[in-house]
């Protein structure tokens, strides 16, 4: 009897295609990359055009003497040195630092108490946000322009209601060298405070309510409930907030141009008000570069320094 004859495989060398088995999730994983990268390659590209690349060329116009008849001739940190004698840029340095040390705490204070008033359950709560919001969205122009009214030494409400309550001297506002920083810093909180208060009414609707509930069963006050139970809960919020007033208020420049011009004298003069002036009135663009570069450098420092705080306050 034929016994049958069996056929052997063929033995499968290593490095053949046999040898490695398709895995069944590579062409999904290819496909859902490609469908990332084509979601993300359109702002990838407007990033790269629109900020990348001025950034750049930023940094490399800072060791340039770049001005308005094309000359870029290389002058390495000479720019960087004038800065040091600059009685100008020490003045809007100054300048910057003091807005910003005063209008972020204020706005952070007054943004916050209206989304603490304004998260009750109150008749026209919603027109009363409406209206606390509407200042944000309004012409830079119309506000500078009401406002420089408003602040009028002579026929301005404000002194006139200030002069009710005082027989002394009182402020010059916007066209005195002590009063303006405070008038823009008014006119700044004023318009930004809307904004923040939206972001902060969104973090009070995450705050759970059975905490305040155990809390107030527990006998803690309101200061104490707000304190323990509220400021915790709105950190991711607090923190988000914090970090985009600080930039904004670094940056701060349509208010200043539209409402003081930089003015009187000097008092008013902000970086973005200077490096404005140093790059398009007096075409310095190398030097006004250099400034912005600085700017720049403040925005990261002061920004890292809150990410790092705030991770050690999370640890």
């Amino acid at each position: 009897m034929a016994t049958p004859v069996v056929d052997q495989p063929a033995a499968v060398l290593p490095g053949s295609a046999l040898a490695r088995p398709r895995r069944p999730g590579t062409r999904l994983t290819a496909r859902n990359a490609l469908i990332g990268w084509t979601f993300i390659l359109p702002n990838f590209v407007g990033f790269a055009v629109l900020t990348l690349v001025p950034v750049l060329t930023l940094f490399y116009l800072s060791f340039t003497s770049s001005n308005i008849f094309g000359t870029a001739s290389w002058v390495g940190l000479d720019n960087y040195q004038r800065l040091l004698t600059d009685k100008g840029f020490h003045t809007a340095l100054g300048n910057t630092f003091y807005y910003a040390a005063v209008h972020i705490p204020l706005t952070i204070v007054v943004s916050l108490g209206l989304a603490l008033l304004l998260n009750q359950k109150i008749r026209g709560v919603a027109f009363f946000r409406t209206v606390a919001f509407f200042p944000y969205i309004t012409s830079i122009v119309a506000i500078a322009v009401v406002w420089n009214m408003l602040f009028s030494p002579e026929y301005g409400p404000i002194n006139q209601l200030l002069g009710l309550f005082t027989d002394g001297a009182l402020p010059g506002w916007t066209v005195s060298k002590d009063w303006v920083m405070p008038a823009v810093i008014i006119v700044g909180t004023w318009r930004d405070m809307g904004f923040y208060m939206l972001l902060f009414l969104a973090g009070l609707q995450t705050v759970p309510a059975e905490l305040h509930e155990a809390a107030r069963i527990d006998g803690a006050s309101t200061w104490q409930r707000f304190w323990n139970v509220t400021l915790p809960c709105l950190r991711p919020t607090m923190f988000l907030v914090t970090v985009m007033i600080t930039i904004a208020s670094f940056k701060v420049f349509d208010l200043i141009l539209v409402m003081t011009d930089g003015g009187p004298g000097r008092a008013s003069l902000v970086l973005s008000h200077y490096i404005y002036t140093k790059g398009f009135v007096q075409f310095e663009f190398g030097y006004a570069s250099s400034v912005a570069v600085v700017l720049f450098g403040i925005c990261i420092l002061v920004t890292v320094v809150q990410f790092v705080y705030n991770k050690r306050k999370e640890a």
